[in-house]
């Protein structure tokens, strides 16, 4: 019977993890660049006894791409590929999917949220603010009038990383990222956003199914306990 108990919270304490996540996935629905968190589940066999029982689960990153709104404002970039833009952050470089930008009056080039966005040696880029808006080509250029002022980096992140979140929307990887330099896969989007990797409609239905399954397991649980305190008052009065 305790084995069954056990399995029972097991379940119970992955299912929470899950709808934890779900959750949170679907408050970020609506922001830009925000990558998907996922939970990863494995079965753990009992040293004690012949069991199975479910993990807590492992968080991960998810990388599928959302898609793409077009804004036609100039300051507003997305990824086309498997790539990531750079950003400078209290904890040292990380890379966002989220291209909305701002040009300060000395020419500095932030995410909205305050940022340094980064070329592809990690340096700050900085435009001419007297020569209007850039023009940003797929290479990740920036041109103003004729003249060639920056390029925003491209970078690529091996698939082997593990992921942790930085602010802006973006992640802070295991292993160093790498500079794109072939931008026949990968490019440079001007004038539109990338949306959350989420589908509402999805997380919602899992949602629900998760909370169903959770209350199902509670109600087994419950439906243990009770037979065994009834056993207990059984046998004791025997």
């Amino acid at each position: 019977m305790q084995t069954a108990f056990n399995i029972s919270l097991s379940a119970q304490m992955a299912l929470d993890k899950r709808l934890t996540t779900i959750a949170e996935n679907v408050a970020n629905a609506s922001t830009i660049g925000y990558r998907a968190t996922g939970v990863s589940f494995e079965t753990v066999m009992s040293k004690t006894a012949d069991a199975a029982y479910a993990s807590t689960g492992t968080d991960f990153i998810s990388r599928a791409p959302g898609g793409l709104t077009k804004t036609d404002n100039p300051l507003d970039i997305a990824v086309n590929g498997d790539a990531w833009f750079a950003i400078r952050t209290p904890q040292g470089v990380a890379y966002t999917r989220d291209g909305r930008m701002k040009m300060l009056e000395t020419g500095e080039l932030q995410t909205i949220n305050g940022y340094p966005m980064l070329d592809a040696a990690n340096a700050p880029i900085t435009l001419d603010p007297t020569l209007g808006p850039p023009r940003i080509f797929n290479d990740g250029m920036v041109s103003q009038g004729d003249r060639q002022v920056g390029a925003v980096g491209l970078f690529q992140i091996d698939p082997g990383a593990s992921l942790k979140r930085g602010p802006n929307s973006s992640v802070i990887p295991s292993r160093p990222a790498t500079a794109v330099i072939n931008f026949v896969n990968n490019g440079v989007a001007q004038g539109h956003l990338e949306n959350a990797n989420v589908n509402p409609l999805s997380e919602i239905t899992r949602l629900i199914f998760a909370h169903r399954s959770f209350e199902q397991t509670a109600s087994a649980y419950d439906t243990m306990d009770n037979a065994q305190r009834n056993a207990v008052r059984t046998l004791g009065g025997s």
